[in-house]
C-alpha cells in the first residue's frame, strides 16, 4: 500500500482538485434537476479527460517545462498571451466563487460571518503555498484528496433506487432541449477545465527535475516505466474524480429530486437543502467535504496560473524555490489568491461568477487543447515517443469534444 501511494502524485491531485465547490454545485444541479438521467455523461468524458491530462503530463515530464513553454512553440505570441490573460481571469473567478462556497459551508455548520470565513480560507492556502517548498505540499495535496471520500459515504448514508442507477449510468436518456443541452455543457466544461493541463504539466516538471534521472529519451526501459507511472497515477486520479461526482450526482437525485427540490444555485445550498432530508450525517459529510475541496482547489488554480504566467514571461516559477527566488511567480499566487478574495466584498453574484468562469474556461480550453496536440505532433513542436497512437486519437476527440461543448453552449443561450 505505501508502494501504491508512493506511485501517485500529481495526477491524483489534479483529479481531486477538479472537483471543487463549482465542479460540486454544478453536479449537485444535475442530479437535483434531472435526478439520475445525466449519469451517463460522468463517465463519457473520462477517457477524454485522462488522455487530455497524460499528454499534457508526459509534456511536462519529458521537457522539464510546462504547458505554458511548450505552447509557445507553436501558438503565436499575441493568441498565447490572449488565452493565459483569459485563463487568470477565469481563475481568479473561480477562485472566488471557490472560497464564497467554503464561507457559506462553514457558516452552515457552526454559523458566523461567511464573508471573514472565505477571507481566512483564502488566506491559508496562500500562506501554505508561499512557505511550504513543494515537495512537502504536494504529499499534503494527495493526503487531502482523501476528503472526497466523504461525497461516497454521503451516497451510502440515504436509501438509493441502485436499480435506477444502474440503467441511467448504462442507457443514455437524451433531450435536445435547452435546459438539457445547457446542463451537458456544463458538466463537460466542469470536468475538462484548462487550468488543469497547466497544473498537472507544470507537477510533472517539478517530480521530472527533483528525481534527478537523466533525461528517459535515450533510454527505451526508463521512458516506458515513466509513462506507464504517469499513465497509472493519472487515470487513478481520473477514475476517482469522476466516481466522486457521480455519487454527488446520485445523491442530490436521490434526495432533493425526490423531494422535489430541483433547483440549486450553488454547492451550500445543496448542503442546507439535504439537511431536512438526508439528515444530519449526509448534510454534515456534504458541506465539511466542501471546505476540504476548497482547500485542494484554491491552491490549484492560482498555483496554475502563476505557472503559465511565470513561463510565458520566462520568470523563474516553482513551488520549490523560496520567496526570494521566485518573487514574480509567487507575486502571481497571491494576486490571484486575494483577487479572488477581493471580488467577494463586490457585489457581484457568485453564481454568474461560476457561470462566467464556466464561459470563459470552456471557449478557451479548446484553443489550449488543439495547441497541445500540436506540440506533440508538430515539427516545431516535441515528438513524444512514449506516447502511443490511441492516446494521440483520445486527445484529438477531446479538442473536437470540447469544441462541440462551446459550440452547444453558444447555440443554447441565443
Amino acid at each position: 500500500m505505501r508502494g501504491i501511494w508512493r506511485a501517485l502524485g500529481p495526477g491524483l491531485v489534479t483529479g481531486a482538485a477538479d472537483d471543487d465547490p463549482s465542479g460540486i454545485a454544478t453536479y449537485s444541479q444535475a442530479g437535483a434537476q434531472f435526478g439520475f438521467a445525466l449519469l451517463w455523461t460522468i463517465f463519457l468524458t473520462l477517457p477524454f479527460m485522462a488522455a487530455i491530462q497524460i499528454i499534457s503530463a508526459i509534456i511536462g515530464w519529458d521537457t522539464r517545462q510546462g504547458l505554458a513553454r511548450n505552447l509557445s512553440r507553436v501558438v503565436p505570441k499575441p493568441v498565447l498571451y490572449l488565452l493565459i490573460s483569459a485563463l487568470l481571469v477565469a481563475n481568479t473567478i473561480n477562485i472566488a466563487a471557490d472560497l464564497a462556497a467554503m464561507g457559506e459551508a462553514l457558516n452552515l455548520v457552526i454559523g458566523g460571518s461567511s464573508l471573514l470565513y472565505a477571507v481566512l480560507f483564502g488566506a491559508v492556502c496562500l500562506i501554505a503555498e508561499v512557505f511550504i517548498p513543494y515537495h512537502r505540499y504536494a504529499g499534503i495535496l494527495k493526503l487531502m484528496t482523501l476528503v472526497l471520500l466523504a461525497y461516497v459515504a454521503a451516497a451510502f448514508s440515504v436509501q438509493i433506487p441502485w436499480g435506477d442507477v444502474v440503467r441511467a449510468t448504462v442507457v443514455p436518456q437524451m433531450k435536445f432541449d435547452q435546459e438539457t443541452l445547457l446542463m451537458i455543457v456544463a458538466v463537460f466544461g466542469t470536468t475538462i477545465s484548462p487550468y488543469l493541463f497547466f497544473w498537472q504539466a507544470s507537477q510533472e516538471a517539478e517530480e521530472s527535475a527533483l528525481s534527478h534521472r537523466r533525461r528517459y529519451a535515450s533510454h527505451p526501459t526508463q521512458r516506458k516505466r515513466a509513462f506507464r507511472t504517469i499513465s497509472v497515477d493519472t487515470w487513478t486520479g481520473m477514475v476517482f474524480s469522476n466516481l466522486v461526482a457521480f455519487f454527488i450526482i446520485v445523491t442530490t437525485a436521490a434526495t432533493l429530486h425526490t423531494h422535489g427540490v430541483t433547483h440549486i444555485d450553488t454547492a451550500s445550498e445543496a448542503a442546507e437543502a439535504l439537511r431536512p432530508i438526508g439528515g444530519p450525517l449526509t448534510f454534515a459529510l456534504f458541506a465539511l467535504g466542501i471546505i476540504g475541496t476548497g482547500l485542494l482547489a484554491v491552491p490549484v488554480l492560482a498555483g496554475s496560473a502563476a505557472y503559465a504566467v511565470a513561463e510565458l514571461f520566462k520568470l523563474p516559477g516553482s513551488l520549490e524555490l523560496p520567496v526570494n527566488r521566485a518573487i514574480g511567480f509567487y507575486a502571481i499566487v497571491a494576486a490571484a489568491t486575494l483577487g479572488g478574495a477581493a471580488l467577494l466584498a463586490t457585489k457581484i453574484d457568485p453564481i454568474a461568477m461560476l457561470f462566467w468562469a464556466a464561459v470563459i474556461n470552456g471557449i478557451v480550453a479548446v484553443p489550449i487543447m488543439i495547441a497541445t496536440m500540436f506540440v506533440v505532433g508538430s515539427k516545431r513542436g516535441i515528438r513524444l515517443l512514449a506516447a502511443p497512437r490511441w492516446l494521440i486519437v483520445l486527445g484529438w476527440l477531446a479538442a473536437v469534444l470540447m469544441a462541440v461543448a462551446v459550440v452547444l453552449l453558444i447555440w443554447s443561450s441565443l
